[in-house]
Formats: C-alpha cells, structure tokens, sequence
C-alpha cells in the first residue's frame, strides 16, 4: 500500500498541469457506464461485417460488470484514497462504490480485448484509450494502481471468456 500511495502522490506532485486537469475528467467520463464502448458497440452494429465483434464486446462488458461491481467490489470494499486523503481536492464528483477493482478500466480492457480477438483495426487506437482511462483514474486520485491493475485483467479475462461463449449464445436464438 505504500509503494501505491507513492505512485499517487508522485502523479499527484508532479503530473499535474491545467491542460491535465482539464483533460483527465474528460477522459474518465468517456467510460462513467461503458459509455464510449457501448456507443463504439452502436457503430459496430450498423455494419454487418462487424455486428459479432459487437456482440463479443458487450457480452465481455456485461461479463466484466458482473464480476467486477457485483462479485468482486461488494466483497473487497475497499476504500478509496480520496476518502483515505480528503485533502487531495477531487476534479471529479467522489465515488460512491468501493476502489477495487477499477470498473471504469475494467470495461475498457474487457472491449479492448474483443477488439483485439476480432482482429479489428480500432483496437490499437482502442487500446491507447484504455490506457489513458486507466491513468485518469490514479491522476483523479480515485483508484490505486492495483485496483487498475486488476481491472485491467479483469476486463482481459471478461474479453477471452466472451469469445468461445459467443457461438454458444448466439446459437440460443
């Protein structure tokens, strides 16, 4: 944990600029509920070549979402460090949920890697999002790296596992 709170207090010391804190909520917000996936999914629906990679990509986000906010942060509930170290002054409106793991890197990794899976040509530019959504979580000071650190896996596992379950369930309707 203290390794952790040296990383954020580095970021927090050094990493901060106005373009920055500018920047970084924009950037999380693109993932407050999936959105920017679930509106790549949209995208992705509209064209026939690319409807599965659609339905691969939600199925890993619902995947992620289960496991993540009703498995996994129910049982940890850990605290963030926003509410550990009030004085830090949050760019965003405080979490309600506990820190770990980070769903908003959850999601993004889980589409990410059915992306990547389909061999879809978006999933590098994707993929540079995803990062940076991880990153805005620690820059935000709501999230620890192990709780993006762990969303990250979570959401590479939530993407592997919708693969070999996509023939399955598109053969239930």
């Amino acid at each position: 944990m203290q390794k952790e709170n040296r990383v954020l207090e580095y970021i927090q010391t050094n990493m901060h600029t106005e373009r920055m804190d500018r920047l970084m909520p924009a950037v999380t917000h693109m993932a407050d509920g999936g959105i920017a996936w679930f509106l790549l999914c949209a995208l992705f629906m509209m064209r026939e070549t690319t409807r599965i990679l659609s339905l691969s990509i939600l199925i890993s986000l619902g995947i992620e979402a289960v496991v993540c906010n009703l498995m996994v942060k129910p049982v940890a509930k850990r605290k963030r460090p926003c509410d550990l170290n009030p004085d830090v002054p949050l760019l965003i409106r405080r979490p309600t949920d506990p820190s770990f793991p980070s769903g908003h890197t959850g999601a993004s990794f889980a589409a990410v890697t059915a992306m990547f899976l389909y061999r879809n040509i978006f999933w590098l530019p994707s993929c540079l999002l995803a990062c940076a959504i991880a990153y805005s979580r620690m820059y935000l000071y709501v999230h620890y790296p192990s709780d993006v650190i762990i969303g990250a896996l979570l959401g590479i596992i939530a993407g592997l596992l919708a693969q070999p379950l996509l023939p399955y369930l598109l053969s239930l309707i």
